[in-house]
């Protein structure tokens, strides 16, 4: 008997399974905050990197959930071999990616970069960096000051692919 009833049980159970994957739409809630870590290992990666950003922004703009700017915060600390994107002298090199960084700006999100890294790694100070860009003392000690204040952390994780 017992074994007729779990016979029945598992019946029911496979004819009321679905043949595909469910989905979500996940209740978002404002205001929307996050703090993106960049450490990336070559400049190029930023414009992969960057799509996590827009993502961001693109997915709570838009319907269902219709989020104000005002809505989102997005900080982005940067303190990698992406540093010389965001220095004036190698604009006519990464003009697109300077483009969409200072796109991303007009949306609200704040990009910092870690003033060590700046200084001591690749020689550069505030005169030769983008206005729409903060330095800040340590890109680590921001991200950490981020997370207290709330701001879930994303790390882009940006992988060449290799046959």
């Amino acid at each position: 008997m017992l074994k007729l009833i779990l016979s029945l049980i598992i019946l029911l159970c496979v004819s009321f399974a679905k043949d595909q994957a469910k989905f979500v739409q996940t209740e978002y809630k404002k205001p929307f905050r996050v703090v993106y870590e960049l450490f990336l290992d070559h400049p190029e990666k930023l414009r992969v990197a960057l799509g996590w950003i827009s993502n961001v922004i693109f997915v709570l703009t838009n319907p269902p959930y219709n989020f104000g700017l005002e809505d989102i915060d997005i900080v982005v600390v940067s303190h990698g071999r992406e540093i010389p994107v965001f220095a004036k002298e190698n604009q006519g090199k990464y003009s697109d990616v300077v483009e969409r960084l200072e796109s991303l700006s007009f949306y609200g999100v704040k990009f910092k970069l870690c003033r060590m890294a700046l200084v001591q790694l690749y020689g550069y100070s505030e005169k030769d960096i983008y206005p729409f860009v903060e330095t800040v003392p340590s890109a680590i000690t921001e991200i950490a000051h981020w997370q207290h204040m709330g701001y879930a952390l994303l790390i882009p994780m940006v992988f060449e692919i290799r046959n």
